[in-house]
Parts: C-alpha cells; sequence; structure tokens
C-alpha cells in the first residue's frame, strides 16, 4: 500500500526564525508552504482568544502578566516580537516594530488570514489548560469557528488539547468537528486508549515515539490516524514516515516542506486535502 506524504503544519508559525504566535511567523510559514498552522490559545479577562502559549507573558514580551488576568488591549501594548532577536537593536537597518506582524495575535485574525488564502490551508488550534476559565475557552473557539462555517466534518480547523475532558467538551459543542487527543507521555496512554474514540486524532510528541518504539508502532498499528509534534529533523521525518503519520508539526516548515517535496514518488502519495 502507498504511504501518504504527511501534512506539514507550522508550530505557532515559522517560529524557528521568527517571534512564536505572532503574525509575521505565520505570514512566513505561509510563503514557505506550510500546508496549515499550529497555535495555542488561551481567554483574556475581557473575552478574546488570543495565540498566546504561556500562561505568563514574561518569556516572550519581558512582561509578567498573567493572560487570563490582562484585558486585549493590555496585550495589546507589548512587544512579542522582540525577545527572539535580543541584540536586533543594534542593528541601525532593523525595521522598526509592526504594531500588526509583532504585536498579540488573536485568533479571529489568525482565522482570517487563514480565510483569505487562495488554498486550502489547514489550522490545529490548542486550548491550554488548566485555566480558571475552564470549558468557556472550548465554547469561545467553536463559537468563532461557527462565524467562519468551519465545525463541520469538512472543517479546515481541528482542536487539540492534552486535556481529555476539553476533547469532550468540543465533542458535544460541535460533534463533526476534527479534534486530537494530544499525548506528552507514555504513562498517559493506557487510560487514553480505553477512552479515546474512534474518530479522534492522536497527537504524540516525537520524542514520546523516539523513546518508546513499542507503544510508537502500537499507536502506529491502530485505528486513530497520528499528528505529530514537533519535528525538526531528517530522523524524525523519517520516524514519522515509518509510522505513516499522517501531519507533522514543525518549528520549520520549510525545511520540513523541503524533505517531504523531495520524498521519491515510488510508494509514497500526496495526501488529499481535507
Amino acid at each position: 500500500m502507498a504511504r501518504m506524504r504527511p501534512q506539514v503544519l507550522a508550530h505557532r508559525g515559522a517560529s524557528h526564525d521568527h517571534a512564536e504566535h505572532t503574525l509575521g511567523a505565520y505570514l512566513v510559514a505561509l510563503e514557505e508552504g506550510a500546508d496549515g498552522l499550529e497555535c495555542d490559545v488561551r481567554l483574556t479577562a475581557d473575552g478574546h482568544l488570543v495565540c498566546v502559549h504561556d500562561r505568563n507573558t514574561k518569556r516572550t514580551t519581558g512582561y509578567g502578566g498573567v493572560v487570563s488576568t490582562m484585558d486585549l488591549a493590555k496585550l495589546s501594548e507589548l512587544d512579542f516580537a522582540s525577545w527572539k532577536h535580543p541584540w536586533a537593536e543594534l542593528d541601525d537597518e532593523r525595521p522598526d516594530l509592526d504594531p500588526e506582524r509583532d504585536r498579540v495575535l488573536t485568533l479571529r485574525r489568525l482565522l482570517e488570514v487563514v480565510a483569505a488564502q487562495d488554498r486550502r490551508v489547514e489550522i490545529a488550534i490548542e486550548t491550554k489548560h488548566p485555566t480558571r476559565y475552564g470549558g468557556l475557552v472550548e465554547r469561545k473557539v467553536v463559537e468563532l469557528l461557527g462565524e467562519f462555517g468551519w465545525t463541520g466534518a469538512d472543517s479546515p480547523a481541528r482542536v487539540m488539547s492534552f486535556s481529555y475532558t476539553a476533547i469532550q467538551r468540543i465533542e458535544r459543542l460541535a460533534p463533526e468537528l476534527p479534534v486530537v487527543q494530544l499525548i506528552e507521555r507514555s504513562a498517559m496512554w493506557p487510560m487514553l486508549r480505553r477512552v479515546v474514540r474512534g474518530r479522534w486524532i492522536l497527537g504524540p510528541g516525537v520524542e514520546l515515539l523516539r523513546e518508546h518504539p513499542r507503544l510508537a508502532r502500537r499507536l502506529a498499528e491502530g485505528r486513530h490516524d497520528l499528528h505529530v509534534w514537533t519535528v525538526n529533523t531528517a530522523e524524525d521525518l523519517q520516524l514519522c514516515l515509518d509510522l505513516g503519520v499522517k501531519a507533522v508539526i514543525s518549528d520549520r516548515p520549510a525545511y520540513l516542506r523541503g524533505l517531504v517535496d523531495a520524498l521519491p514518488d515510488d510508494g509514497i502519495d500526496r495526501p488529499e486535502a481535507g
């Protein structure tokens, strides 16, 4: 049976070279030919979904604020880009901070960018837990996807979480929307394998697959598609190919896209959109 070429999704944008979760990082990933984008979302104090990984903004802005206690206006004042290149201020040719490309990015704005593309671009949205807002995060995500008409089985969006409860919420709110149960540790699988539903996608980390080859083979031989994070090397891509992984999430989408495009045609089919 022919293997399928895996989709390449940009992890927080082209985040190896650009500040994660900024519009600039995502635009670069799209220019580099990424099949899709991946983002983490958190809810602000005034009810906006923003693309931020950490609970606290200290690492990416230098300002130590908790996202869930801040409103969008305050987050919009912060520079989310300069931390990635701390010596850039010494470069006289450095472009000025772009208020759209380098500030906080809302999920709504990212979805608008995806919808505006002249090709199908997929988006994997991870809801972060625990959070003070609990299930409100999933409800807001589904409501927003509904505005774009993206809650059906053919949606370019899929929702991911390490929280089994969060995935259950998504399934109740949008029964046809694709969902991904993320897996970080091998110890999670004995419990999850009893409760994960048949249509759910599994999202193991590539380190788990490397360190637990027997579990990797068991997951690959199961009934669930695999979407693997964070695949940044040729060796890890080969592991994913050997396991029949359907999608890889990478900090280096251009590099991974090049590796996938260079695969021989014999025995490997490019996956259909959707």
